[in-house]
């Protein structure tokens, strides 16, 4: 990837990126205490996001530690999340499960770990059009960090049947995050991303 495209990649969507999704996350926490952010990175978002709450704590886990990690952090296998059960009131994932062909599995985890709630922030598509889109801003967004891009972009649909299967009744599904700047955001934004709220039903 070119230095520039790199540099605007930067400037304009990943600083915007971690300020709108920390804003969505604690929008949506109310009276949430305790969080866990599966697939944490560098933990940024979660910080941004206990901060902007208050009265929140965050602690992480991943399958790469990053050098540095703003919250508490665990490894893991991306299979079992190394918690016991209901020891979270709420687990999230951000941009994180089109990168795994266990989707099903891993939320399946999440809803044996969270007692309340799991929060997820991830993409979704209607056209080929809206398929290759997601495609580029995953490779642009992930090369620089060796993350592995599967392209596993799912419709609206199987979210909401997912959802179903796994007992988890929808309180929030926004689908109008504002994560890119005008003109951008018509291309990039539309209703290619959603952030919902799930309760947990045991």
């Amino acid at each position: 990837m070119s230095k520039l495209l790199q540099s605007l990649h930067n400037k304009y969507v990943f600083q915007r990126r971690i300020q709108v999704l920390s804003n969505e996350v604690a929008s949506v926490l109310g009276d949430t205490k305790t969080v866990l952010d599966i697939g944490c990175g560098d933990g940024t978002i979660s910080k941004l996001s206990a901060e902007k709450k208050g009265n929140v704590h965050f602690s992480g886990i991943d399958v790469m530690a990053r050098p540095t990690c703003a919250i508490d952090f665990k490894l893991f296998d991306g299979y079992t999340i190394p918690h016991p059960d209901n020891s979270f009131e709420a687990c999230m994932f951000i941009d994180v499960l089109h990168h795994l062909n266990h989707i099903k599995e891993i939320i399946a985890e999440a809803k044996r770990v969270a007692s309340k709630y799991i929060i997820i922030k991830d993409h979704l598509y209607k056209s080929q059009f809206d398929y290759s889109t997601l495609k580029f801003m995953d490779w642009v967004g992930n090369k620089p960090h060796s993350v592995d891009v599967i392209y596993n972009f799912k419709k609206e649909e199987y979210w909401k049947q997912l959802f179903e299967e796994l007992g988890l009744e929808i309180v929030i599904f926004n689908k109008q995050i504002p994560l890119y700047p005008i003109p951008f955001n018509s291309l990039f934004g539309r209703e290619l991303h959603f952030v919902a709220l799930l309760k947990v039903k045991k």
